[in-house]
């Protein structure tokens, strides 16, 4: 934090996957907090209209996730899951990287400790994420809170969090996102588990460029400054170098872990 302009920086770190859980383009967002304080209680809400408005926001990019969907539903069935086991798992995990990572790991006897270190790491990020959004989010009550998290990813927070640094104060729009998110991966998983392997691969139609470029709008949104170039590229060259050093997903924490402190360090001098 900067005691003259009272602002803060934080790092999001984005790391997209392809359909078989392979890491094929990260990205650094640099969060900047230019207002520095918290909200009060009495500030944030939790409406209807809001998770209207969020399900509104995001539902042309929610549509994209219908093919990915599709995509693990096939795999999750040529994996010897049933059509109900596959739409199941998206229904309460809601985390396509962790549930394509699941298969690996779908045989007799399932290894439960394997799978749950994976999918801890995998989903590490979430902790980053949850972490921006604390000034926010922490002043619901704790049920609704759980709620609202529950169907955080990164496209939501991406869009609903530089909101609320602008004064948007209904945490409906985070909650809308997510649920409009949620029930288009679950859509995709039930066509993919029920149509089969006959609908084809969903990149070869180009779909699978859809969620690169949107983290690449918002992130291009963030660069208005040139001090928060040099977190970025940091935090993406961590990123990319310990990619094959580190277990998957352990390197996007790494890297927004040190990204974050070169933009502290950066901003401090």
């Amino acid at each position: 934090m900067d005691d003259h302009s009272n602002t803060t920086y934080q790092i999001l770190t984005c790391v997209v996957v392809d359909h078989q859980e392979r890491p094929c383009l990260t990205y650094e967002m640099v969060i900047q907090d230019e207002y520095g304080q918290s909200p009060s209680d009495k500030d944030v809400v939790l409406t209807l209209a809001g998770i209207r408005r969020g399900g509104r926001r995001l539902f042309p990019i929610a549509v994209f996730t219908v093919p990915f969907g599709i995509a693990f539903g096939i795999a999750a069935i040529e994996s010897g899951m049933s059509s109900f086991q596959a739409v199941s798992i998206s229904v309460v995990t809601f985390s396509g990287a962790a549930q394509f990572a699941t298969l690996d790991f779908w045989t007799e006897p399932l290894a439960f400790g394997s799978l749950a270190m994976v999918v801890l790491a995998l989903n590490a990020r979430h902790i980053i994420m949850g972490a921006a959004l604390a000034p926010w989010v922490n002043r619901l009550p704790l049920g609704p809170r759980a709620l609202v998290l529950s169907y955080l990813s990164d496209p939501n927070f991406a869009d609903s969090q530089p909101s609320f640094q602008k004064g948007e104060r209904d945490i409906g729009i985070l909650l809308g996102g997510g649920l409009v998110l949620w029930a288009c991966w679950i859509a995709g998983t039930a066509i993919g588990a029920l149509g089969g392997a006959g609908l084809g691969d969903p990149a070869t139609f180009g779909i699978d460029v859809v969620m690169p470029c949107f983290f690449a709008a918002v992130i291009a949104g963030q660069l208005r400054q040139m001090e928060m170039i040099a977190p970025i590229l940091v935090a993406s060259a961590v990123a990319v170098t310990m990619l094959d050093v580190l277990p998957t997903g352990w390197n996007v924490v790494l890297a927004a872990l040190v990204g974050g402190m070169v933009g502290t360090l950066y901003h401090a001098k």
